[in-house]
């Protein structure tokens, strides 16, 4: 159990009279009353529905569980809130989380957001005020409606509008300090020179002589170097919004600011930080011009600016901390003469790099009734962002030959549209419910950049000196160039769809729906269909059930459905063509001449998912007590990612041939339990929880093969993908201890490779008496064995409070920080305190060395991954109407929260939340940006 201790003059500094709006009155006295009668409707694939006729497993967050969160990105507050639904957080200022709904479908596809219409994987510029709910699409059925775009899931995002006739004002404003907690304790100067010297008799075949030790004389350095690059910091939030009507004009806007200064301490140097800055607009009309013709538009424009430090955290855990950050002889940057380690300070201070970004969503649609029973909508949306990157790197002062500055910048453009058009008939025929859907959609993605880079550009301090035309050696390329990782791509879309929900008296419900996808990724089968069939039978509404006072609601669902991912690897199967140096010849005569050296798969095909689930619904104590159980199993086939072809002579790629070659499964069930009730006149409780298990599994790989992925060191990958394992598997040799006696380890299967005592006894697998790469076997999986999330929160009188709870388990992490040793890395305390330095100290940890063949992919860096955490505590006030001279304020309320206060692991590093957006290495801790604790005060106001 870790914790960074909290120092009082930090909540100082966030304790300001901020601004927050949530724009709910307090319930009347008979509220309680017409809540239960209230039916709950949610957002569905291109409609809503009933929640009571549903057939699919849909997770509803609202926009109470986003508001007065200090996350730049909606996602990031739906953490343990949903079932199924596992988010991956980044502590990088404006990072966007991963979202996994249900495991990993796929290699490269992700997680879709439909935003008021428009298809996206990015909603870091959507401002989380805005929201106003999310339905997570989580079972086939649900998702099927979309096709191709929700192979990984899919999560509709509805954004607030107009309500009312009386305008209605909001403020949200909170500012918020963030501590890096959990920090690694390194060993200091003088422990360092210990190990360095232990390490330097450990590694010898002869002693060593007494000038070949290093001294507290030499080195009297004692820098800790997470102190001397990390830092407190703040973040804030301020947003605006007004909503209402005008006559037939309903009209929601609203304007956001939010600053995020990051927890990397720069501006010493030239670096100008690690801050994120966005600006926001949102504005959503709907304009009724007669009674069956309404019109509207959702428009959306962000601003954000990134500051991009070089995350210097690996660096800081492996330097010796025998050395300052400054030279005190020269002034300049000290460099490491010990190790070929960048010195952390200067790489945070000198590299500079900054992406600004300018995004327009613009959906235009209309809607048209007639026949009293059809409506037909249409729906145009216009995606346009525009991205200016630049990497700046000086003159350096650290090493004893600087080099020259380069200045790379690479500006892209992404223009998207989404077309829609739906036709929908609902009608009743007495107990009779049918409502038919058809609809037609394309969707066009498309996206260029130009990569320029020149050397010996001189920076002044501002933005202006950084142009290439102000260096020499400029190259420029703006064409298919996969070295300088410039892919242009267009892709488009276009689908017809259908679906039919039937109801009989609300009792037996079907639903069923096709859709029929033709996607240009694809050189071959380029149209795939992905139908989908559902059906409920609410049990509570029989006859036989009217005599019972026990549930309010029992609900049998269960559904089948397909869906899809054309989203493959960009290029996976585009020859390529590579010039031979002395060119062809015939006879004397010589030619210029090229060549296939890659072995390409033209053919690569759909991923597809297939997937089915049961549940059940139940609700109790007059719609107080709701309890949802479900069974999901879905198989995901022809995964396209590379795997190795040995027998493919003269191949560059025969390991990495990328084709459809891998399949998955994911099984697991879900559980979600919601207590909502007022127990006074003056006492609401609510509470809720929810848990999800999940098996991961390759089912299969093309041709049985494999594939090793991941980091690597010395030629040694650490994750191995093989059908029988879960995606992201370590890969290596077990640890069975540690000789203890030279004889010993030379009596053992090691004793070939020279091993002692002190090195890692590791598991003769295949019995054979050596040890070699057949001993190799797998580790352990990145992917939890379960997910739960619970909390609640109370109202008494005018005070409010709430906390929520999140946690993992049945993960690994591989400590790849930890295994990175060329030379004289440093070492964190908990090595030092428990390495093995004479016969009998320790039978875990090994000697001090730099032996390969003790640094070895093992068991030993594969750590539990579990953890327990305190997500967010709130505690508000709302003040009691009348307290202002201001008749119009409807609602004014203060608040102080702690976000992600305190977690509970046993990892050996920063946070056990390894946030990676490939799933491969999605496990690995390999130089992460560490997760912060937040805590805010801010202020609630509605008038």
């Amino acid at each position: 159990m870790k914790q960074r201790d909290l120092k009082y003059s930090c909540l100082i500094a966030v304790l300001y009279f901020g601004m927050n709006v949530n724009a709910q009155v307090t319930p009347k006295k008979d509220s309680v009353t017409k809540e239960q009668k209230i039916e709950e409707v949610i957002v569905v694939g291109y409609g809503t529905q009933k929640k009571e006729n549903v057939t699919g497993s849909i997770g509803v967050i609202s926009s109470k569980d986003l508001a007065d969160r200090p996350n730049s990105n909606a996602l990031s507050s739906v953490q343990g809130k949903a079932a199924g639904v596992q988010i991956f957080n980044s502590g990088t200022p404006g990072g966007s989380p991963r979202v996994d709904i249900r495991g990993i479908g796929s290699m490269t596809g992700s997680t879709v957001y439909i935003v008021d219409g428009s298809i996206t994987t990015d909603i870091s510029y959507l401002n989380p005020q805005d929201i106003e709910s999310m339905s997570i699409l989580k079972d086939p059925s649900s998702l099927a409606i979309y096709g191709a775009q929700a192979g990984n899931g899919a999560v509709i995002i509805k954004t607030k509008t107009g309500k009312g006739k009386k305008p209605t004002f909001n403020v949200n404003s909170y500012l918020g300090i963030k501590t890096v907690t959990n920090i690694p304790k390194m060993v200091n100067g003088d422990q360092y020179i210990e190990l360095y010297n232990e390490k330097l008799i450990n590694d010898s075949k002869t002693p060593p002589l007494p000038t070949d030790f290093i001294t507290k004389a030499q080195y009297p350095g004692n820098t800790d170097w997470y102190k001397e690059i990390l830092r407190p910091s703040s973040i804030s939030s301020n947003d605006f919004s007004a909503s209402g009507s005008v006559g037939k004009l309903s009209y929601y806007g609203s304007v956001g600011y939010l600053q995020d200064e990051g927890n990397l301490d720069a501006n010493k140097g030239i670096n100008s930080g690690s801050n994120f800055k966005r600006f926001t607009t949102k504005a959503n009309l709907s304009y009724k011009i007669t009674d069956n013709i309404t019109i509207g538009d959702n428009f959306t424009f962000s601003k954000i600016l990134t500051n991009i430090a070089s995350n210097p955290l690996l660096n800081a855990y492996i330097a010796p901390p025998v050395y300052g950050p400054i030279n005190p002889s020269t002034g300049n940057y000290q460099y490491f003469t010990l190790a070929n380690i960048t010195n952390p300070r200067a790489q945070l201070d000198l590299f500079r790099s900054q992406n600004r970004q300018q995004r327009m969503l613009n959906n235009v649609w209309g809607e048209v009734k007639f026949l009293q029973d059809f409506t037909f909508r249409i729906s145009l949306t216009n995606d346009n962002l525009n991205s200016s990157l630049y990497e700046y790197t000086p003159v350096m002062t650290y090493v004893p030959k600087p080099g020259n500055s380069t200045l790379v910048t690479r500006d892209s453009r992404n223009r998207d549209y989404v077309w829609d058009n739906t036709l929908n008939w609902k009608k009743k025929f007495g107990s009779h419910n049918l409502d038919v859907l058809a609809g037609f959609s394309r969707t066009q993605n498309y996206y260029s950049q130009a990569y320029w880079k020149a050397s010996n550009v001189n920076y002044d301090g501002t933005n202006g000196s950084l142009q290439i035309s102000n260096g020499n050696e400029i190259f420029g390329v703006d064409v298919y160039n996969p070295d300088y990782n410039v892919i242009p791509y267009l892709s488009r879309i276009q689908s017809f769809f259908g679906r039919v929900n039937y109801d009989y008296k609300g009792k037996y419900l079907i639903n069923a729906s096709i859709r029929r996808d033709g996607s240009s990724n694809f050189n071959v089968n380029r149209n795939e269909i992905f139908p989908s069939v559902s059906a409920g039978w609410v049990v509570s509404k029989e006859n036989f059930m009217s005599n019972q006072n026990i549930f309010d609601l029992l609900k049998l669902r269960g559904s089948w459905g397909r869906t899809g991912n054309p989203n493959v690897q960009y290029g996976a199967y585009q020859l390529s063509a590579t010039a031979i140096k002395e060119g062809a010849y015939y006879g004397s005569t010589g030619s210029p001449a090229q060549t296939i050296s890659q072995f390409i798969d033209t053919t690569i095909g759909w991923e597809i998912t297939t997937g089915k689930d049961f549940g059940v619904e139940m609700a109790f104590l007059k719609n107080k007590l709701k309890f949802e159980a479900t069974y999901f199993d879905k198989d995901t086939k022809d995964v396209v990612y590379g795997i190795v072809q040995g027998t493919v002579s003269g191949a560059s790629n025969y390991n990495n041939y990328i084709t459809n070659a891998f399949s998955f499964r994911n099984k697991g069930l879900e559980l979600s339990v919601n207590y909502d009730a007022k127990l006074s006149e003056k006492v609401r409780l609510g509470v809720y929880g929810n848990f999800t298990s999940l098996k991961n599994e390759i089912t299969s790989v093309f041709g049985g093969s494999y594939q090793n992925a991941g980091a690597s060191l010395f030629g040694n990958q650490i994750v191995r993908l093989e059908a029988g394992q879960a995606v992201g598997s370590y890969y290596g040799y077990q640890v069975a201890g540690v000789f203890q006696t030279d004889a010993e380890a030379s009596a053992s299967a090691q004793g070939t490779s020279g091993a002692k005592a002190g090195w890692f006894k590791f598991v003769d697998q295949d019995g054979n008496g050596i040890i070699d790469e057949r001993d190799k076997t797998f580790l352990g999986s990145p992917v939890p064995k379960g997910t739960y999330g619970f909390g609640f929160n109370m109202n008494i009188s005018n005070i409010d409070f709430g906390i929520d709870f999140q946690g993992v388990f049945g993960n690994k992490i591989y400590n790849y920080n930890r295994e990175q040793r060329y030379g004289n890395e440093s070492w964190d305390l908990d090595f030092y305190n428990n390495r093995w330095h004479g016969a009998g100290t320790s039978n875990a940890y090994p000697m001090v060395t730099n032996n390969q063949s003790v640094i070895l992919p093992s068991s030993f860096y594969v750590e539990d991954g579990s953890y327990f955490r305190i997500r967010n505590i709130q505690i508000g006030y709302t003040f009691p109407k009348g307290f202002s001279k201001w008749p119009n304020f409807n609602k004014v309320r203060i608040y102080l929260s702690a976000q992600n206060p305190w977690t509970s692991f046993k990892y050996h590093g920063f946070s056990p939340e390894i946030t990676s957006t490939d799933r491969v290495s999605m496990g690995v801790d390999n130089n992460i940006y560490p997760m912060s604790a937040i805590y805010t005060m801010g202020t609630s106001i509605t008038f």
